[in-house]
């Protein structure tokens, strides 16, 4: 029997710090910005260039791929994505502000952005797959980058899908 195969595009990251310095980072799961210090961050978020939330106050806030959406997106309370689907997950962490405003289902070419207000009072990091961490962010750009495409071969009826169905009734 043949192997089952799922292919994946990763999140690409753009984050530039204080101090003008520019990261990139491609992210197979997710790639999240969180608080560094003990105040909440205050975000704001633009989806292919329109503010779509002018202030948001959390923990922290992520972008997760189909693949990644039963990683931390799924702790952080986001939705599981059926693999292969072509949306990304917005989730919130610990959002006080707007009040229980988990998240949104983006279309996979959606250009997500992340500017930091109060950065100096309130810094914040930006993390792709927990590998690449940038510290001191001021903005963050995260979009799908489907000139890269992963691979995955699995045993028949071990598939990532049926993985990601079975997530959600443990």
């Amino acid at each position: 029997e043949a192997a089952e195969e799922t292919v994946i595009n990763p999140l690409a990251m753009r984050a530039e710090n204080v101090k003008g310095k520019v990261t990139e980072a491609l992210a197979i799961n997710e790639v999240s910005l969180l608080r560094q210090g003990p105040q909440a961050a205050k975000l704001r978020i633009s989806i292919d260039g329109r503010v779509r939330l002018e202030e948001m106050v959390c923990d922290g806030a992520l972008v997760a791929t189909p693949a990644g959406s039963t990683a931390y997106n799924y702790s952080a309370h986001g939705p599981i994505l059926p693999i292969g689907s072509d949306v990304l997950a917005l989730t919130a962490m610990s959002a006080f502000r707007p009040r229980r405003w988990r998240g949104a289902l983006l279309p996979r070419t959606a250009v997500v952005r992340f500017d930091v207000v109060e950065g100096e009072k309130r810094p914040v990091m930006a993390d792709a797959d927990s590998r690449s961490s940038v510290r001191d962010v001021i903005s963050v750009e995260v979009r799908s980058d489907v000139s890269v495409r992963h691979r995955l071969l699995f045993d028949p009826g071990h598939g990532l899908e049926e993985r990601l169905i079975g997530e959600q009734f443990v």
